[in-house]
């Protein structure tokens, strides 16, 4: 049984924050904001990406990860299914793509996708996390009928499916993508009335126009999917982002790509802002316009009522988690260029954590970051290193086959030896407490705050 989790002060807080001997002098004016509460601008994202002090920048990143989450790390119990390959685009990092016909292209029947549902409730899972191609020939009702299908069959799943490319492809085909956004609207109710619960975060990659046309021309730009992911908040359904980084773009792109998100996440949070007391901040816009500004990461005195939102206290849904993806050239058109190094992914991680201050969560998806180094990232800005993931067909670490999976004991295992508190959550981020390996439910009037 899993306790009822609260964090006690002593592990809200942080350790104080000296400076240390060698610190990068043009990190205090961060250092100032990060510890008063206080939005950081592109310019200072800049610093956090130029700096050499990267030990500074991830203390930084840690200080804000235990204000929002003191000593708890978050993981789950899931199962991922790649229902195609088959898919009308061709982007260049991209190795999991077959055309039809092609030799390894696949796609699976709902009878299948089921089967593999079912397997997963049994064996404990909390989550669907269902992803595919733009599979130029199913049909809308083959979605819909699938979600139907294991809603059925399954019915304490949550399933978290289709990323935003896929949505505006199923507008397409369902011959409503000319109405836009309502058209956007239309295909998230069909799918939410299905049994769709939340949507994950790909298929975003680097919100720019020179890396788009260059690496993945064809695939929607950022304003049709932050339009997507509006959409979803809208009719209540949570939602994921993701970055896919350290292939042609440059830093400067990447703070891009976060402060789209982060202001999309000031619209969707001012509401439930306001009802908690919490006090926005007028901060410049990617555009250059002051905006209110929702920051969540400040220290406790800010937040007279509750700090982060959770699902059913907001009309709307909202951005749980950032998750920033490594690039893996292999097998793609783009295999000459060198992978980041795994500096640049605890840099690029803690900076995530430190600009994104309006997201609750973020995320080191281990399957791309390997465990040990997910390990590192809790110490680092992360709070959740996923789940046991099972099957995996996007990509593969260092050789590693489609059957890429961990259990919960390794998982919790991980983040003891990180010095953090496992905590199993479900897709929503609330607690959960097993009454066996398959019977679960969600912990009553508890929180996991900090």
């Amino acid at each position: 049984m899993t306790p009822v989790l609260d964090a006690s002060p002593s592990e809200k807080t942080a350790a104080p924050f000296p400076a240390l001997a060698g610190a990068d002098p043009a990190l205090a004016p961060v250092v100032d904001k990060v510890l008063a509460g206080i939005r950081l601008t592109r310019d200072d994202g800049l610093v956090l990406f130029e700096s050499p002090d990267v030990w500074t920048i991830c203390r930084l990143a840690d200080l804000v990860r235990r204000r929002l989450h003191g000593d708890v790390a978050y993981y789950n119990i899931n199962r991922h299914v790649n229902y195609s390959n088959v898919c009308a685009l061709s982007c260049k990092f991209c190795a999991f793509f077959r055309k039809k016909d092609e030799d390894g292209a696949y796609e699976m029947s709902v009878d299948d996708i089921v089967a593999d549902a079912t397997r997963a409730a049994a064996a404990g899972a909390t989550e669907l996390h269902i992803v595919g191609g733009l599979h130029p020939w199913l049909k809308f009702d083959y979605y819909t009928d699938m979600l139907r299908a294991i809603r059925e069959a399954a019915p304490n799943l949550h399933i978290k499916a289709f990323t935003a490319v896929e949505i505006v492809h199923l507008a397409r085909l369902s011959g409503r993508w000319k109405q836009r956004y309502e058209g956007i609207l239309a295909v998230l109710r069909d799918l939410k009335d299905a049994g769709l619960g939340s949507l994950p975060g790909g298929g975003a990659e680097v919100f720019d126009d020179r890396v788009h046309d260059e690496a993945y021309k064809g695939k929607i730009r950022s304003d049709e999917w932050l339009d997507v992911h509006r959409a979803a908040h809208e009719l209540g359904l949570n939602s994921n982002a993701t970055m896919l980084y350290g292939h042609i773009e440059q830093r400067a792109e990447r703070l891009h790509h976060m402060m789209l998100l982060r202001e999309q996440q000031d619209r969707t949070l001012g509401a439930w802002a306001a009802a908690q007391g919490i006090t926005p901040q007028a901060q410049p816009t990617s555009g250059g316009t002051d905006a209110p500004a929702i920051v969540l990461t400040g220290p406790d005195e800010a937040y007279p009522g509750a700090r982060l939102p959770m699902p059913g206290a907001s009309a709307t849904g909202y951005f749980q988690t950032i998750i920033p993806l490594p690039f893996f050239p292999d097998d793609s058109e783009l295999e000459a260029l060198p992978a980041p190094t795994g500096l640049e992914n605890l840099r690029t991680l803690a900076v995530a954590r430190l600009m994104l201050d309006n997201f609750p969560h973020v995320k080191a998806f281990w399957i791309m970051q390997t465990l040990e180094m997910a390990q590192f990232m809790l110490q680092n800005g992360a709070d959740d290193i996923d789940g046991t993931v099972v099957w995996y067909d996007i990509t593969k670490v260092g050789g590693a086959s489609t059957h890429q999976e961990t259990t919960v004991w390794d998982l919790q295992r991980a983040i003891r030896e990180a010095g953090f508190r496992p905590v199993e959550r479900d897709t929503l981020y609330r607690p959960i407490e097993r009454v066996d390996g398959s019977t679960w439910r969600v912990v009553a009037d508890s929180s996991v705050t900090a």
